[in-house]
């Protein structure tokens, strides 16, 4: 899926992942945070779920999984450096 449409679905489930990425690590932020932590999360999710060999579901419930999961690694990452 390329151009607009292609965008605007990776930015919704962008805010998507990182919400629920928010929820379960407590982080806070608005709108554009979530969209941020679920983007950048789901590049980490990918690579480290990737580099051990896990596959869940299907192709959207893996992807939701591992930006998720990458979001959540990337909320507790910044918890830690920024102290």
């Amino acid at each position: 899926m390329f151009g607009l449409p292609g965008l605007l679905v990776t930015i919704i489930f962008g805010a998507i992942a990182g919400w629920l990425a928010s929820l379960l690590a407590g982080g806070s932020g608005g709108v554009i945070r979530n969209i941020l932590v679920g983007l950048v999360g789901a590049v980490v999710g990918h690579f480290i779920l990737g580099a051990v060999g896990v596959r869940i579901g299907g192709p959207l419930l893996h992807s939701l999984t591992a930006a998720v999961f990458g979001g959540v690694v990337v909320i507790v990452a910044g918890r830690f450096l920024s102290r």
